[in-house]
């Protein structure tokens, strides 16, 4: 029999089925997992990979690729089981192993481990922020790269969600952004079979999810039978027929379909059906089959490599063509999907540190980064920039840059509205797409409402950079609700993220350079809204900011104590520093601007900047604990455990002993008799480490 009788002899449902047996048979081997989802969405999933999706399984990251991600990501054993059967590079023994440690079938879909994934999935509602993001990448590209017979970018972001997708808030947020800037290439596929985990949805979720996405600017597909091959190749031909809005599709479905035990019911999302329930499902849906075996003809249907194959070699030929219509461009996209800054780049960030070499007045480090953002992003036409509804604040609008609007979906700058999460996951999708580096800004204080989509940044090892402004108390009136006290400290305990709090506009525009060069993981730059005096240092010191830790000013006499500081507070160390002289006592003073970066440093590096066996004290604008490692037992941190007040910067500073005069005094008490400095009163904070 040859391939397409193969193929002939299998009907949707079968094929279908193929996925239901897999995820059956995956769960009930790892004892653990989430059945219901894959048995309800399979039919669904069929139709859209067989009839419409755009892929290569030979080369998952073909840019022109359409994009798919499993927002409910629980269900990963769906996209296993799609991937595996339609030609990726997942054998059947990956499934096999599904759940079990270093195999590429984790509990959910992971971006870089197993291919095929376009996006980590499973804190509910952030694959449809991502998704977003996908969207509005491909038409931002679009248009850049685009001309008339050359349809370069062109294709779709589709997305599965349920019912937990869209009772995170950050759905809201991202619908909301999507719908308004009319993102027509975006199908949400919507899992509507009422059930969560904790049973029926209508007692806890009683929506009226068409009128919501409807009243967001949303074209919606109602009541499409999800286990109907032909009701849904029609809504998804619908769902192609761009009209201007992005489009959810709202599927009725049965989770975990097929089951005669538990179909419908809460007890099958998230646990096996046991040996017995497997055989009676498989029974019911006529699957005759062992455990992970496929027949050929079903593998035959499901193949998509030679499809996948000529249709990677027709865009191939069309870039080739491209090429020599478009010379300048096509060089320019191809660096753009490798990731690749401008051969200009040096010239452009040794600019950029010139400009701030030469600034000798106070500035904030927002107001520096607004000046390295001029120098440099008209030259880097893959920066995509934007902020929470606080441009003017972050200072992260660059001069003339064009401005993404409704309808206009060309541009450099983004206004998200204030959507901190929203913006966020929309950036990591960006991100996760290729030809932009996203970054956005928010007050530092508001990271917390973005901060598992930066923790998915990190996780997923993205090149997002976040621009978070107002870092410390020293915003002075807007009081402590606005004023990050524990956000440092607990931002620089996210694996892969490096956060950097400079000091000065030399050290800002190093902190720029170094974001923009990283390609395994994302940035924060805490950034200041007090003027900040600018520091001197030589050309090696320049350097040496971007290993994270540097030796910034030391005594000309006998080394007895090391002063440690970031940000705004290297000031109160370079001043205690000239206090302790008057003492005699020498102190170094230590810049810390990414400790991040300066803990990856070999060990000599790191003991030639802090001296072992003399005593440290630290200096941050921050709650003090984070410090512990650095100062240790004969060291102390001078810092505030307690929220801000509403005053003028100034007087705060000095409220909550963020002074040299104090870090001098817990210096000298380390020095002269290795006690612990004296109790701090209520309202001067010192964190003794002993």
């Amino acid at each position: 029999m040859d391939v397409a009788k193969m193929r002939a002899a299998v009907s949707s449902r079968q094929a279908a089925n193929a996925l239901r047996a897999l995820a059956m048979d995956a769960v009930e081997a790892a004892k653990s997992g989430h059945p219901g989802m894959p048995m309800g969405m399979a039919d669904i999933a069929e139709v859209l990979w067989l009839n419409f999706m755009k892929f290569d399984p030979a080369h998952p990251d073909w840019f022109d690729r359409d994009r798919f991600v499993l927002s409910n990501g629980h269900g990963s054993m769906l996209l296993y089981a799609l991937l595996h059967l339609s030609g990726f590079d997942l054998p059947i023994e990956q499934l096999r192993r599904f759940r079990q440690l270093h195999s590429r079938t984790p509990g959910h879909p992971e971006y870089g481990l197993t291919p095929g994934v376009d996006t980590t999935t499973g804190p509910l509602g952030q694959g449809l922020g991502n998704a977003v993001g996908m969207a509005l990448a491909e038409q931002l590209l679009a248009a850049e790269f685009n001309r008339p017979d050359f349809p370069l970018v062109d294709h779709w972001t589709y997305v599965f969600a349920g019912d937990g997708c869209l009772m995170e808030g950050i759905s809201q947020e991202a619908i909301s952004l999507a719908g308004t800037l009319r993102l027509d290439k975006l199908v949400v596929f919507y899992d509507d079979n009422g059930i969560s985990i904790d049973g029926a949805v209508h007692n806890w979720f009683a929506d009226d999810t068409a009128a919501r996405f409807e009243a967001c600017g949303w074209r919606v597909i109602r009541d499409v039978d999800g286990h109907d091959a032909e009701a849904l190749m029609r809504a998804i031909v619908s769902a192609r027929a761009r009209s201007g809005k992005p489009v959810l599709v709202i599927c009725k479905t049965v989770i975990g379909y097929g089951s005669p035990d538990k179909a419908g019911q809460a007890s099958v999302h998230g646990a096996p059906l046991g040996s017995e329930g497997v055989a009676r499902a498989k029974e019911a849906l006529g699957w005759k089959h062992p455990p992970f075996m496929i027949p050929q003809e079903i593998y035959a249907h499901w193949d998509k490599r030679e499809e996948g194959e000529e249709l990677h070699y027709d865009w191939e030929s069309m870039l080739y063509r491209y090429e020599r219509a478009h010379p300048q461009l096509a060089a320019e996209f191809k660096r753009r999907i490798r990731g690749e800054l401008p051969e200009s780049w040096p010239q452009l960030a040794e600019q950029a540190l010139a400009q701030r070499r030469a600034q000798t007045k106070p500035e904030a480090t927002r107001k520096s980064s607004e000046h390295v953002l001029n120098a440099c992003a008209p030259a880097l036409p893959e920066l995509f920039g934007g902020s929470a509804d606080l441009s003017e604040s972050n200072n992260t609008y660059w001069h003339e840059a064009p401005r993404v609007l409704p309808g206009k979906l060309a541009g450099r700058y983004l206004s998200y509205g204030v959507r901190e999460f929203g913006m966020a996951a929309a950036m990591n999708g960006i991100a996760a797409h290729g030809g932009l580096i996203p970054y956005g800004g928010t007050f530092a204080v508001f990271s917390d409402y973005a901060r598992n989509a930066i923790r998915m940044s990190a996780l997923m090892r993205l090149r997002v950079i976040y621009v978070l402004s107002h870092d410390s108390i020293g915003l002075g009136e807007d009081g402590p609700t606005h004023q990050p006290v524990e956000h440092a400290a607990s931002l620089r305990l996210i694996p892969h993220l490096q956060v950097w709090r400079p000091c000065d506009g030399v050290e800002t525009a190093m902190a720029w350079r170094c974001a923009l060069e990283r390609r395994e993981g994302p940035s924060v730059l805490m950034l200041s809204r007090q003027a900040l005096q600018s520091c001197r240092r030589d050309a090696q010191q320049e350097a040496d900011i971007a290993r994270g830790g540097y030796v910034l000013s030391e005594s000309k006499l006998p080394l007895e104590v090391v002063l440690m500081a970031t940000g705004s507070e290297i000031a109160v160390a370079l001043t205690a520093q000239s206090l302790l002289a008057e003492d005699g006592i020498g102190a170094r003073v230590v810049s810390m601007p990414c400790t991040n970066r300066f803990d990856a440093q070999e060990p000599s590096w790191r003991a030639s900047v802090l001296p072992p066996g003399l005593p440290r004290v630290a200096v941050e604008a921050a709650h003090p604990d984070f410090w512990r490692k650095y100062v240790g037992l004969e060291g102390a941190a001078v810092g505030i455990e307690d929220f801000g007040e509403s005053a003028p910067a100034a007087q705060l500073m000095d409220y909550f002993g963020i002074t040299a005069a104090r870090v001098a005094e817990v210096a000298r008490s380390r020095v002269r008799t290795g006690a612990a400095p004296s109790a701090a009163e209520p309202t001067l904070i010192v964190r003794s480490i002993n």
